[in-house]
């Protein structure tokens, strides 16, 4: 699908962006050098006529974007947490997108529904509501199940939208194809793998069925959280294209107004937002990877609550011991160490100078210290620290691509409540429990146990496949093996097993 069209698609991008004058209130507000100003003008004026015309009632931006569909939609969802990039206003107008956006026929839900679950909506529920929240990608009606009475909320997928995605996925796969010819030197950033990783969220996110896995299995991590909830999952009322979830009853964080009128300490809800993202991270290495205003509730109990959970995020032990251990460094202001971890766990090449990188790293971290969150651009920080990523060959790390996203739209979003907020600062609890009980003596006794249990399990075929390890590297070169030789290797389980047997003994008493 990726052919001649996808041009069309991005020349109607930037001549729907000219037409309905979106193009340059974008430009000022993610203030783009001069060329790239020039580029995207030359693109989108000669083709004006061409735009798509969009909702005349509607604010440029607004208007541009939602033309355009879905993908876009998703891009201006991230924006709008981000004021200190597009500034108040616009963030705020913005946020329309997070789930304001115009519903489709509850008609033609119920016929999804019909479809998907093999009955219809007067069968499973004694009422059925209007949408009472429209996104890029389905909607939400309230009911209440037949029988039981239990408030529900029904979530089902937009018509043809899956095709509306793939549209936009293929163009953005041409666009990423077309910079890495132009510009060999973006290939670092691997831009087509990173369009590849959005590819498959987005196909996650399209089947309702790995999103109420999904929300399952959060839910069942997340059970003991004090101050988060999680609604329960319904499996007999979801399929692919209709989900059901218990009714959260709560205020939208996008409401600002309502929450300052409920007289909580919204600061304290910013610096909870943080905590809650970081633990689940670094924890269970899963976490909601979509956590703007839209997808989040205040309870009427104070307890956080969490929708929406098409884009999930997951990464493995290693991976967050690194994180770990890079945050930590940044808030202690250790750029060694953190430097370090960026070559120990091969995210820099191996031929770059560590003190060096440690140095450039400084220079992106201080700036932060001492500053309230209101003196820090974003903007200018992220630039920064691209141009550090270039300078050192760093290639983009596509498992952490949610991570980091999610990273700042979390701080968006606490940033919200308290505009001085310091990210790192509001991190430093979770970091710290992490690196306490992840990286100390009782993680070391934990890792040589799990060692111990592989090994034990490939015990017998161990000595045979270090020795045609050995033989395969040394054949021509070195010596065949001693006896002795073999008898230590044979022993080798044995004695990895009674090490970590040790340590556990030591670790218990």
């Amino acid at each position: 699908m990726r052919g001649p069209h996808n041009i069309w698609r991005l020349i109607r991008t930037g001549a729907t962006f000219e037409r309905t004058g979106a193009m340059k209130i974008a430009l000022e507000m993610l203030d783009v050098p001069p060329s790239i100003r020039i580029a995207a003008r030359v693109m989108g004026w000669p083709f004006k006529w061409l735009g798509l015309k969009g909702d005349t009632s509607l604010p440029p931006t607004l208007r541009a974007i939602t033309a355009l569909g879905p993908a876009y939609i998703k891009f201006g969802q991230l924006m709008s947490t981000r004021p200190d990039v597009v500034g108040p206003e616009m963030a705020l107008e913005l946020r329309v997108l997070q789930d304001s956006l115009p519903a489709f026929s509850t008609d033609l839900a119920k016929a999804e529904i019909l479809k998907e679950l093999g009955y219809t909506t007067d069968e499973l529920f004694s009422e059925f509501s209007e949408p009472v929240a429209a996104a890029s990608i389905a909607q939400v009606h309230r009911a209440k199940l037949r029988g039981t009475g239990q408030d529900v909320a029904v979530k089902v997928l937009r018509p043809n939208i899956e095709r509306a995605f793939r549209k936009d996925v293929d163009a953005f796969y041409f666009a990423a194809q077309t910079i890495e010819f132009l510009s060999p030197a973006s290939r670092r950033l691997r831009p087509t793998a990173v369009i590849e990783h959005f590819d498959q969220i987005v196909k996650g996110e399209l089947d309702l069925r790995m999103e109420a896995s999904a929300a399952s299995e959060f839910e069942s991590n997340t059970a003991n959280d004090e101050g988060f909830y999680v609604p329960k999952l319904l499996w007999d009322q979801s399929a692919r294209s209709v989900m059901t979830l218990e009714w959260a009853e709560g205020i939208p964080l996008g409401d600002l107004e309502k929450l300052q009128a409920t007289g909580r300490d919204l600061s304290e809800l910013g610096t909870r937002i943080i905590h809650m993202f970081l633990r689940h991270a670094l924890r269970d290495g899963f976490f909601h990877a979509d956590m703007h205003q839209g997808n989040l509730k205040l309870a009427p109990s104070g307890d956080l609550i969490a929708l929406d959970f098409g884009i999930m995020g997951r990464i493995d032990e290693y991976t967050r011991r690194a994180y770990a251990e890079i945050l930590m460094g940044f808030i202690r202001r250790d750029y060694r160490r953190v430097a370090e971890v960026h070559f120990e766990a091969g995210y820099v090449p191996a031929d770059q100078d560590v003190d060096a990188f440690a140095q450039a790293l400084r220079s992106v971290g201080e700036p932060i210290f001492g500053h309230g969150a209101s003196q820090v651009s974003m903007a200018r920080l992220l630039a920064h620290l691209f141009d550090v990523t270039e300078r050192f060959g760093m290639e983009t790390r596509t498992e952490l691509i949610l991570l980091q996203r999610t990273m700042v739209v979390v701080e968006g979003v606490a940033r919200t409540f308290d505009p001085d907020l310091n990210m790192w600062t509001a991190a430093k609890p979770e970091v710290e429990r992490y690196i306490k009980d992840n990286l100390g003596p009782r993680a070391m006794v934990r890792d040589l146990t799990k060692t111990a249990m592989v090994l034990s399990r490939f015990g017998p075929r161990l000595p045979e496949i270090i020795e045609n390890i050995l033989t395969q590297n040394e054949k021509e070169q070195a010596p065949k093996p001693t006896l002795k030789r073999v008898w230590i290797l044979k022993r080798l389980p044995l004695a990895i097993m009674l090490v970590a047997g040790g340590f556990a003994l030591a670790q218990i008493f």
